[in-house]
């Protein structure tokens, strides 16, 4: 099993951040904000649709972006949970309509991860400075949205024991992807939540005296629940430091778009 790694690629005029081997089968990218049609401050391919863009505009992106990876014909199947800052995690496990329409309907009532272990379903989730995270194990993957709650909650791990469960591969089969997100260097937080961080995952996570290592966390997260260390990539790219290719909440203080982590297996 080769190491993971990110590659930056254009497909259909759209800027991604993925493992271009397809590992496993699973196509997954992150994406960056151009190449949509959005305009002002979610310019320009925004996929969040609670952030005040116009509808068709996103429904266009969202498409795009599937387009990209080679899965706009399963649109309709698309499972993009109402994202809440918990450790809830939703499991899908078969492609027919039926079962398709429960976990969109689970998904939205709340959930910050996906696990998937059906061919021909997109999973989307948002960012804009939380941790992206994209794991791929024989037979699935997992699509997870890690803030500073989730993070602590380590709900990357937590998606990592349910994808080996469901896919029946053990945790150190699993290849995981850190996407772009806030870097320390960005990210000041308050004495109390650096001390909470730096006792349950090590001084190592705060840098200086209160800037937190989100992605060191989750890394940390997911080797401690077994995933090996060279099975994990890591984007070392602070969306606050760049705008000008990803949406940041706390760079644009709140107003902008969101881009994404999507995942699909594109098995028979």
């Amino acid at each position: 099993m080769s190491e993971p790694t990110l590659t930056r690629y254009q497909s259909h005029g759209v800027t991604l951040l993925g493992d271009e081997p397809v590992p496993q089968g699973v196509a997954f990218a992150f994406t960056e904000r151009t190449g949509g049609v959005s305009h002002g401050c979610f310019a320009s391919l925004n996929l969040g649709g609670a952030c005040g863009d116009e509808p068709s505009s996103v429904a266009e992106n969202r498409r795009r972006a599937l387009a990209a990876m080679g899965a706009d014909a399963w649109e309709g199947a698309l499972v993009n949970p109402h994202q809440v800052h918990g450790d809830r995690v939703v499991v899908v496990r078969a492609s027919s309509a039926e079962e398709v329409s429960a976990a969109q309907a689970d998904a939205a009532a709340g959930a910050d991860a996906i696990v998937c272990t059906a061919n021909h379903v997109p999973v989307l989730l948002c960012f804009a400075d939380c941790v992206p995270v994209v794991l791929v194990a024989p037979g699935g993957f997992a699509v997870v949205h890690s803030g500073w709650r989730g993070t602590i909650a380590r709900i990357s791990a937590k998606a990592a024991r349910v994808l080996a469960e469901e896919t029946g591969s053990p945790v150190s089969q699993i290849l995981a992807y850190v996407g772009p997100h806030i870097g320390r260097e960005d990210y000041e937080v308050s004495p109390e939540l650096a001390e909470r961080f730096s006792a349950e995952f090590g001084p190592g996570v705060i840098w200086g005296e209160r800037n937190l290592d989100l992605g060191a966390a989750v890394s940390a997260a997911l080797v401690a629940e077994g995933v090996p260390a060279g099975s994990i990539a890591c984007c070392d790219v602070s969306t606050a430091s760049a705008t000008e290719r990803f949406f940041s909440y706390r760079a644009e203080h709140g107003k902008c778009g969101r881009h994404g982590a999507v995942a699909v297996m594109n098995g028979e």
